[in-house]
């Protein structure tokens, strides 16, 4: 969840509404400026080495246009659902228009699925466990949960946790259904001190636990193949962390940084795995999909075809189980679009949200 730090500061002074001050300020607070379009420069700095592959995914379709209220859109998630639809978030969504949206990939079909007052929806994952969406709100310091056609809402968990307010960013789930969360809890950097964490909340209890603290803005979470370990994305930091957890993925045994992602102007966010454990990350600042093998080789970038203009971000990555169907949600100021490309191995549950 990246937004422009000036737009959202604008849009408080001209408009005035206490929910979207709220709103602008967190995101501006949590978030990086990226770039109102990309330019040539942002674009030779994401850029892979000649020696790396390269991808071109295509587009699918639109799904959302820039609010007039926020002044911007955000497509983030995504995650298939049991009904086979591509349900995603829209970030910057103001009240009362879709928060949540269902694609259907065959007709092409966009349908609004959930909305509400104050929310500000960073991921949407799927628990294999009860089959519901869970929605990370960065805003409000909560986790919610709905159904897949966006009923029946209950918020899992809200509040501080050990004594911190909570700034959920995205999920995952293990085998068991409990929730592993990026803690972004930003900071000025480099001039503050990072705060971000890795949470545990208890499926049954909700109750969380503090797996790892002092990160600088982490942002995407994955497990492995294996699923005793964790890949942690870090805004703030341009890297990937590999976090083994202990048997009961209580405690964190062991972490290391992983991956070093020369970003240029751009920078790491969500990310997914798949059955072969690469691990692809979202870009945000440039829209590609970075594609690095377990050991941290830089296999593949995709990319978007010459002349799509106006996209600066490429959020987060679904495969379809089963298959290498890949989408990812790309955004900037010509809309909200989805694009897909073929991705080197199948999808599992961990290149679906968990």
């Amino acid at each position: 969840m990246r937004v422009r730090a000036r737009t959202s500061a604008r849009r408080i002074v001209r408009d005035g509404a206490a929910t979207l001050g709220a709103l602008s300020l967190a995101l501006t607070a949590g978030c990086a400026a990226g770039p109102a379009e990309p330019s040539a420069a942002s674009t030779a700095a994401g850029t892979a080495s000649a020696d790396v592959g390269r991808v071109v995914a295509e587009r699918v379709l639109q799904v959302t246009s820039v609010h007039e209220v926020t002044g911007m859109t955000l497509l983030e998630g995504p995650t298939f659902a049991d009904d086979g639809r591509l349900h995603l978030v829209d970030v910057t969504a103001p009240a009362g228009e879709p928060k949540v949206l269902a694609v259907d990939l065959g007709t092409r079909a966009v349908e609004p699925v959930f909305t509400d007052e104050s929310g500000a929806y960073t991921s949407v994952q799927r628990s294999s466990y009860d089959g519901r969406l869970y929605l990370t709100d960065y805003v409000g310091g909560r986790i919610v949960s709905i159904t897949t056609d966006g009923q029946d809402p209950r918020v899992f968990a809200r509040g501080r946790v050990a004594g911190q307010a909570m700034h959920p960013d995205d999920l995952t789930f293990d085998e068991e259904g409990n929730l592993f969360v990026s803690d972004s809890s930003p900071v000025t950097y480099p001039a503050g001190t990072a705060s971000g964490r890795v949470l545990r909340f208890d499926r049954a209890t909700g109750r969380a636990t503090v797996l790892a603290a002092g990160l600088p803005n982490p942002n995407g979470i994955s497990f492995d193949v294996g699923g005793d370990a964790l890949w942690v994305s870090h805004l703030d930091a341009n890297r990937i962390d590999r976090l083994v957890l202990d048997e009961d993925g209580t405690r964190v045994t062991a972490g290391h940084t992983a991956i070093r992602v020369d970003g240029g102007v751009a920078r790491t966010d969500s990310n997914a795995v798949d059955a072969a454990g690469n691990v692809y990350q979202g870009m945000h600042g440039t829209p590609e999909v970075r594609v690095f093998a377990p050991d941290g080789t830089h296999l593949l970038t995709v990319s978007l075809p010459e002349g799509d203009e106006g996209l600066s971000s490429a959020t987060n990555v679904a495969i379809r189980p089963g298959t290498t169907d890949a989408y990812v949600t790309v955004s900037g100021p010509a809309g909200g679009f989805v694009y897909r490309f073929d991705a080197p191995a199948e999808g599992i549950r961990q290149s679906n949200g968990g």
